[in-house]
C-alpha cells in the first residue's frame, strides 16, 4: 500500500551545522545585502529584484551561471517564522519554468551553533531526478551552503598575517613572554602595561594599552587554548569590543607564518571596526619583527 504522506522519493534534504548563531544565519538567509554574496552554487552570482520576506511576499531574483546562463527564479513565502522556520514555493521562470518545488528551512539553536535543514519537496521523483541531473541540485544545495558559511565567516572575521623570518619557537615566544610581549603589543605609538598575564585555557590577561595622547585603554581577556609553539586563544572581553581571536603560528620556508582571526558575534560590530583594525595589526605585525631582529 503506498504511503501518500511520503516524500521521500521526490525530496532534496540538506543539512549543515553552522559556527553562528541561529539569528545571524536567518538574517543571511533573509536580508538581501546578505543573500547576493553567497546564494547559489561555486561560480554562481545572484542579482535580487525584489525580496519581501512575509508570508504572501515575493522573492525575484536572477542566478548568473558561470556559462554565462541566466536562469530567472521566483520565490513566494507561505510561512516566516524569525528566526526558527522559512517556507516557501520555488519555481523557475520563462525557458526554465519546468523547475517547481515546494521549501522548508528550519534554524535550530544547537549550543550557540546553528543546524539549518533545508528540504525541497517536488511534485513527483520524476520532477526531483530532473532537477538533480540537469540542474544538480543535490550538490548545488551542498555548495550553496558551503558558500553561506564562508560568507558568515567573512562577515564576522578579520583576518591578518604576516610571514617572519624568525622560527616558530622564537615567535611564539615572544607573545608568550610578558615583558618581551609589553614591547610590541598594540598599534604605533601605543604603549602596554601588562597586569595579569597567565597564559592556560581559564587564565587571564589583563592590560592597559596608553594611546599617544594619553587615553589609558583597559583590557582583559580570558584563554581558551594554549599550544605551544602552534596555537593561542582567546576571549576578548572588555573594554567595549568583544571577540575570539585565534593566533595560529604555522612554520613556513624557513620562517613563521602567523595569522590572526578576529571574530565577532556581530557582523555589524566587525564591520565597524574592520577600518581601524586592519592597519592596527599590521603595525602590530610591524612592531613584533623590529622586536625578532632584535630592535
Amino acid at each position: 500500500m503506498t504511503n501518500l504522506g511520503d516524500t521521500s522519493d521526490r525530496e532534496i534534504t540538506t543539512v549543515r551545522v553552522f559556527d553562528a548563531p541561529r539569528e545571524l544565519v536567518f538574517a543571511a538567509w533573509t536580508d538581501p545585502r546578505h543573500v547576493s554574496h553567497w546564494w547559489g552554487p561555486r561560480g554562481f552570482t545572484t542579482t535580487t529584484a525584489e525580496m519581501d520576506v512575509r508570508p504572501g511576499g515575493v522573492w525575484r531574483f536572477v542566478m548568473h551561471g558561470p556559462d554565462g546562463t541566466d536562469y530567472p527564479n521566483r520565490i513566494v513565502f507561505t510561512e516566516v517564522v524569525p528566526p526558527e522556520r522559512l517556507a516557501y514555493l520555488h519555481s523557475g521562470e520563462g525557458e526554465h519554468d519546468e523547475v517547481q518545488f515546494a521549501s522548508t528551512v528550519t534554524f535550530e539553536d544547537v549550543g550557540g551553533k546553528t543546524r539549518l535543514t533545508l528540504k525541497g519537496v517536488f511534485p513527483t521523483a520524476e520532477a526531483r531526478n530532473h532537477a538533480a541531473e540537469k540542474y544538480g541540485a543535490v550538490e548545488g544545495g551542498r555548495q550553496t551552503l558551503a558558500r553561506l558559511a564562508e560568507h558568515l565567516d567573512a562577515a564576522r572575521e578579520v583576518v591578518s598575517s604576516r610571514v617572519f623570518d624568525a622560527p616558530r619557537e622564537a615567535v611564539f615566544g615572544a607573545f608568550l613572554d610578558p615583558a618581551t610581549l609589553a614591547r610590541w603589543w598594540g598599534p604605533d605609538g601605543f604603549s602596554s602595561t601588562i597586569q595579569v598575564f597567565d597564559p592556560r585555557p581559564g587564565g587571564t590577561w589583563k592590560l592597559v594599552m596608553h594611546a599617544p595622547n594619553g587615553t589609558d585603554y583597559h583590557n582583559e581577556s580570558v584563554f581558551v587554548e594554549v599550544t605551544p609553539p602552534e596555537l593561542v586563544v582567546f576571549d576578548h572581553l572588555e573594554p567595549v569590543h568583544r571577540f575570539r581571536m585565534t593566533m595560529q603560528f604555522d612554520k613556513h620556508e624557513g620562517g613563521t607564518l602567523v595569522t590572526w582571526r578576529m571574530r565577532f558575534d556581530v557582523p555589524a560590530e566587525c564591520e565597524r571596526v574592520r577600518a581601524f583594525v586592519t592597519p592596527a595589526n599590521e603595525q602590530n605585525f610591524d612592531r613584533l619583527a623590529g622586536i625578532l631582529k632584535g630592535g
